[in-house]
């Protein structure tokens, strides 16, 4: 057997007005995972654990059967793994976005989606003027990028971006949890402060500008975290002897490094709802057949949900329907070697709310010579008469890899 999961971030989304009381995933037309879910098992899961923030670190982890409380670091360091940058005893690790202020207003987490070509010069340009032997400034893709301390504590409060579109920047600054953390508080938000003088004037920003674009007008580091300690997927189920994993996302592609995955680059992976999907397919089907499992990551629903828009988030749903499920479906179906398909969403990120909760997810497996479950559709609320009820913890990745 061979087993694939189809991830949807943040796919999941709440009932609306608009659609007469129905989700988005009820709505929108999704006949390929409808006949998964016919054909095959489904139910829900919790991927996000009491007490943990419904990042997509949390979840995705979660999704592969991490006990968080053991291994959870922040996604500061899975993006590091991602990008090569290698963890010192005593580092911190930081996921440091590159953000959108206009006047005391966190405008937007992404700058207006700034290219990764543009972002390079100006996290170059602060790590010129910043950067020391203490602070080191590394390019990621987009809007995101890291920020790694020596000798930092990690015990800060820091609020996601994405959490708080249009809110008051100041008030959401780092704060100190303990005292002994409190150089590293004040150390980041001067930090802060300093980028946005720096920025502001950058000529980068000020052709942005001129051009109507949102300017990346200040770094927002959050995710704060030490290296962590995390067995493979191989260690884990016995069934993956080697695995892939496929993302435009840095934070993801680093999991995939701490779980033994092999990372496969895919041309025109952008992790928005422009991506392209065919060479994502392609990468896919070409890694199953020699790799046991693939994770294959699709994050394009989440970052419409976090703008609010309602009808690209539908046209990312029905995207995953026609141009990702059903192209893999209609080419695994006849293999001498069965392959295992599971479909879910990370966390719901409902365009109403603009930004992640932690309500559980539907899911559904399929495989051949499965024995269905009475669920029709695949969404939110049909998935909870599935027959796997509501899981948690590692019962859906053992469920699956069995």
């Amino acid at each position: 057997m061979k087993y694939i999961i189809i991830l949807g971030d943040g796919m999941a989304d709440w009932p609306s007005e608009r659609f007469g009381g129905k989700t988005l995933m009820q709505h929108a037309f999704t006949p390929n995972m409808d006949k998964l879910a016919q054909m095959g098992r489904t139910g829900r899961l919790v991927t996000v654990p009491e007490g943990f923030h419904p990042g997509s670190e949390v979840a995705n982890m979660s999704v592969m059967g991490y006990d968080l409380s053991n291994v959870y670091e922040g996604r500061g360091v899975l993006e590091a793994a991602s990008i090569g940058v290698s963890l010192q005893p005593g580092d911190i690790a930081m996921r440091c976005n590159l953000i959108c202020i206009e006047g005391e207003i966190l405008k937007n987490h992404s700058s207006g989606h700034i290219s990764t070509e543009d972002a390079d010069v100006l996290i170059k340009y602060l790590q010129e003027h910043l950067g020391n032997e203490r602070v080191q400034f590394h390019t990621g893709v987009q809007y995101r990028h890291l920020l790694v301390i020596k000798g930092g504590n990690k015990n800060i409060a820091c609020t996601p971006p994405h959490d708080v579109p249009l809110k008051p920047f100041q008030p959401l600054m780092v704060k100190a949890e303990v005292p002994e953390a409190q150089e590293t508080a004040d150390m980041i938000n001067d930090l802060i402060w300093k980028s946005q003088d720096l920025l502001k004037r950058h000529p980068i920003n000020l052709k942005r500008v001129a051009e109507g674009k949102d300017p990346a007008n200040s770094i927002w580091p959050w995710s704060p975290g030490y290296r962590p300690q995390m067995e493979t997927l191989s260690e884990m189920y016995p069934n993956i002897k080697t695995g892939a994993v496929i993302s435009a996302v840095d934070l993801i592609n680093g999991i995939g490094v701490y779980a033994g995955l092999r990372r496969i680059d895919v041309e025109g992976a952008t992790g928005l709802y422009d991506t392209n999907y065919e060479n994502k397919v392609s990468a896919a089907l070409e890694a199953l057949k020699t790799d046991d499992f693939v994770y294959l990551h699709i994050e394009a629903s989440d970052e419409a949900g976090h703008e609010g828009d309602f009808d690209l988030k539908q046209r990312t749903i029905e995207d995953l329907d026609k141009r990702v499920v059903g192209p893999i479906y209609e080419a695994v179906k006849d293999w001498k070697e069965p392959v295992s398909i599971a479909i879910l969403p990370d966390h719901p990120t409902p365009c109403e709310f603009r930004t992640h909760t932690a309500e559980p997810v539907p899911f559904l497996i399929y495989y051949p010579g499965i024995k269905p479950d009475d669920v029709l559709t695949f969404d939110e609320i049909a998935c909870k008469q599935g027959i796997y009820g509501v899981m948690k913890e590692n019962e859906f990745m053992n469920e699956f890899m069995k």
